[in-house]
């Protein structure tokens, strides 16, 4: 089954309506207003195997990303799900590091090839997320793929920053996430297939 995932499935973290405050609709484009109040927009339904197709565009040293199986009674949406990292390489310090470049597992692996940004331009991305493999997709290119079972990935996360949340990658099932960063970022054509 595809669906579109309009502005309709999406509400703000730890909120039951969208937050136009700091979200706001263009269309079938969905916003994030650069600013203080950083609120992630979290999918309403909850999805356990899925390919989330969409396309981003990001300002010069822009920072964003699209997380999934995100468990919701945690304090923040990176205490429970992956990131597929989304950002302006050359402009944003992160860009600096591997593991965290466009395209990444955030501050986990690397992704190959690279995919600079155009500031301002739109870039196909997609996320395809099957049992424990999952895939990051950007400009129609599969940049990184992995298993969260793998032993190698999870000794890496016993050794990183998300040591401290154990509820880290561990979910079959979840919401899926768009990141506000406190920059401005747009998402649009966003849709998800599912077995179902």
């Amino acid at each position: 089954m595809i669906q579109t995932l309009d502005a309709d499935q999406w509400r703000a973290w730890h909120g039951a309506d969208f937050p136009h405050d700091c979200w706001r609709v263009e269309g079938d484009t969905l916003c994030a207003i650069a600013g203080p109040r950083r609120i992630d927009l979290i999918s309403r339904r909850r999805y356990r195997d899925f390919r989330l197709r969409f396309e981003f565009a990001l300002p010069e040293a822009g920072n964003s990303g699209v997380f999934c199986r995100v468990e919701e009674d945690v304090e923040l949406s990176w205490h429970s799900g992956p990131e597929l990292q989304l950002l302006d390489d050359a402009g944003h310090p992160d860009g600096r590091e591997p593991s965290t470049r466009n395209g990444a597992l955030y501050a986990l692996l690397r992704p190959e090839p690279e995919t600079p940004l155009v500031p301002d331009q739109f870039i196909e991305g997609a996320l395809n997320v099957c049992g424990a493999e999952v895939e990051h997709w950007l400009a129609g290119r599969c940049v990184l793929r992995y298993r969260l079972d793998d032993p190698a990935l999870r000794e890496r996360i016993a050794r990183s920053k998300f040591s401290t949340h154990p509820r880290f990658a561990q979910a079959a099932e979840g919401h899926i996430v768009l990141q506000h960063h406190g920059e401005a970022a747009r998402f649009r054509r966003l849709s998800i297939e599912t077995p179902d």
